[in-house]
């Protein structure tokens, strides 16, 4: 049986344009581990290698990561059976029982092969195969919920095989019951705060905030409240599960803050009155006790929530999420234009010396919002490729506009 202090390699995917964040992240993560070293970045995620203890911590406190898969094996390969050869030989037996469900995963990048489905077919196989010489029996598949996520990877010339360490992906947090038309995924929303340097203490809002995944993620980090601290994982039923040093970790990780700011520094807005209250709700579930002032107001009446400056973060809707209470005699077209013309209006008016971050699909936001961008960020929401747009406020923004015609904001 493989022990639980021999090292291993763990692979920790991550949405598209964030393995620098997930990089850092881990780099804090492995700062209360001995074991665990953090290696190369890759498109789409970070290697890195540890006892399985550190798949725990990671599985517990990595914000950014999307899953924790542990390396069975690595070969060069030809054709599906040298694939269906190595899956074979692996003591998955060591791992977990054959009354855990299984379900088989296969991505590729420029791989011969010529389906998937055929190839994830024969590992599906092999590990049955290896039960069936082992014990007799055979694992049953459970598409929907297995027990055990076994995943493989191919590229041209050479085929990885991972055994899952997390279940469910690591965005499902396990407080969420509900979200609004097109929720951001948690892990994202926690890499966007990372990427806009914002830090637990300092201000943040978020005026189109949905179902409040943003300032949930940021709420949690500032109450030192563990991202996988209300779920389970899959390491959780492996046969070398060492219970008491899980439990160790989880009590030892829920540290507050030396000190809760007096005031409130993260605040949200929206439209809809059904979002500002799933956001509260939202709250509550994630495990937030303070305050985290709450407005149903539209985005382009908003003023500064605080006295100090901050950080604005938010991923504004798009197409016919804009039109939630829009004006009926206004043209479909013509509503981004009109939205966006006057909530950058805003800005330029009352927000100097934020820094604002909208992500977004809609590549020609700065040029709606007659502002320009300091930077933008490439990031992929799914497939959907889309862009982190920060802009400087700088005091003086609306001194320029005095020469132009003004804009009303009013809707």
């Amino acid at each position: 049986m493989s022990m639980p202090n021999t090292p291993q390699s763990y692979f920790c995917p991550c949405p598209r344009g964030l393995e620098a964040a997930l990089a850092e992240e881990l780099g804090e993560i492995a700062l209360s581990s001995t074991t665990l070293k953090i290696h190369t970045q890759v498109p789409g995620g970070v290697h890195c290698s540890g006892v399985l203890a550190d798949a725990y911590r990671i599985n517990l406190h990595s914000r950014i990561a999307s899953r924790v898969l542990m390396r069975m094996a690595n070969c060069s390969y030809k054709n599906e059976n040298d694939i269906y050869d190595l899956t074979l030989a692996q003591s998955w037996e060591n791992w977990f029982g054959v009354h855990h469900t299984i379900r088989v995963d296969v991505t590729a990048v420029k791989s011969p092969l010529r389906s998937l489905e055929f190839t994830t077919l024969k590992i599906k196989d092999a590990i049955c195969d290896r039960y069936r010489e082992q014990c007799n029996k055979r694992p049953s598949v459970n598409t929907r919920a297995p027990d055990m996520r076994i995943v493989g990877f191919l590229d041209a010339h050479h085929f990885t095989l991972y055994l899952d360490t997390s279940g469910e992906a690591l965005f499902k947090r396990g407080w969420r019951e509900e979200t609004g038309d097109a929720p951001l995924r948690e892990n994202l929303a926690a890499g966007l705060l990372r990427v806009s340097g914002w830090k637990p203490g300092m201000v943040l809002f978020d005026p189109m905030c949905g179902s409040g995944t943003i300032l949930a993620e940021a709420a949690q980090m500032l109450a030192g409240i563990p991202a996988g601290s209300k779920r389970n994982f899959a390491f959780e039923k492996f046969k070398n599960f060492q219970s008491a040093e899980w439990q160790a970790m989880k009590t030892s990780s829920v540290k507050l803050p030396a000190t809760l700011p007096t005031q409130p520094t993260i605040f949200g807005s929206d439209i809809s009155g059904d979002m500002v209250s799933m956001s509260r709700h939202n709250l509550q579930r994630a495990g937030i006790t303070f305050e985290v002032p709450l407005k149903q107001i539209e985005a382009q009446e908003i003023k500064p929530p605080s006295d100090v400056p901050g950080i604005m973060l938010t991923n504004p809707p798009y197409g016919e999420r804009i039109g939630v209470r829009g004006d009926s005699a206004v043209e479909e077209d013509e509503m981004p234009r009109l939205f966006y013309g006057a909530f950058g209006t805003t800005l330029k008016q009352r927000f100097a010396n934020w820094s604002v971050f909208l992500f977004s699909a809609d590549l020609g936001l700065p040029r709606l919002l007659r502002l320009k961008e300091a930077r933008k960020t490439p990031f992929f929401n799914g497939a959907l490729e889309c862009r982190l747009f920060r802009f400087d406020m700088v005091v003086g923004y609306n001194r320029r506009e005095e020469a132009k015609p003004k804009v009303s904001s009013e809707s």
